[in-house]
């Protein structure tokens, strides 16, 4: 984490206003310079996705204060999924352990992201798809831990209704009620196992227009294509084929119960 331009800021602070209010403006100039200055080195850090990815992970596993084995084991498991080497491991479990730090700072790390994904939405979605497993690792949802995830969406320009349609699709948050008044907030199926909710996954209302579903579809496929995602690991793009199939299902299961087509 930088200090200098709060340490400069705080001493002009001091010497043009000559108390203490002057020194607390001038380190707060200081340290919007200081973002300014990490934000415009983050695209030649970003290259690899891996370094900042497992920094942020370490910073949202300590977020509620103490990193759990839970939390852990969805790290390792994240590693697996990405068929990291023996040296890759190593250091994201070295970047890890530096975003556990109290001192870490995630602005950075979170700049790195944003320009990694380089405005694209599909790899956005990938970064966050990534995360969910340990931001739910331990079952429920902490409020530092969300708050993270949504510095990182707004960061990557995703919506709170689009993280709501990936956490569906990832088989966490909202359940699906059918339209026969099964149990609040499942689909119960012959198997008794309860499925997503459809809407939520295409991110519309219950009330949308077959029109709105219609174009909510193409625009959630066009996101989510495989085939855009270029060079990256093929576990990622399992994973972009696997969406496109639940955007696929849920758009299906809404035409069916809606009737059209």
């Amino acid at each position: 984490m930088s200090i200098f331009g709060k340490v400069v800021g705080a001493i002009l602070g001091l010497i043009l206003f000559r108390n203490f209010v002057g020194v607390l403006i001038g380190a707060f100039a200081g340290h919007l310079f200081d973002l300014s200055v990490m934000q415009k080195r983050a695209p030649a850090r970003a290259s690899s996705f891996i370094e900042p990815l497992f920094a942020f992970a370490g910073a949202l596993a300590k977020s509620d204060g103490r990193v759990s084995e839970l939390e852990i084991k969805a790290a390792e498991a994240l590693m697996d999924r990405l068929r990291l080497d023996a040296d890759m491991r190593r250091m994201a479990i070295d970047r890890f352990n530096v975003g556990k730090a109290p001192e870490f700072d995630v602005h950075l790390t979170v700049a790195e992201l944003k320009a990694w994904a380089r405005g694209r939405r599909d790899l956005a979605f990938l970064l966050l798809d990534m995360l969910l497993d340990l931001v739910y690792a331990e079952g429920t949802l902490a409020a530092n831990k969300l708050g993270m995830v949504r510095k990182l969406c707004w960061a990557l320009g995703v919506s709170d209704m689009e993280l709501g349609a990936i956490t569906a699709m990832k088989g966490y948050g909202q359940r699906y009620q059918g339209p026969r008044g099964e149990a609040p907030g499942q689909r119960t199926s012959r198997n008794s196992v309860p499925t997503a909710d459809p809407y939520v996954i295409l991110g519309i209302t219950q009330s949308a227009e077959p029109r709105d579903i219609k174009r909510a579809y193409r625009k959630l496929m066009s996101q989510h294509h495989p085939d855009k995602l270029g060079n990256v690991p093929e576990e990622l793009k399992h994973r972009a084929e696997s969406r496109a199939r639940e955007i696929n299902t849920a758009y299906e299961r809404i035409k069916n119960e809606r009737g059209f087509t």
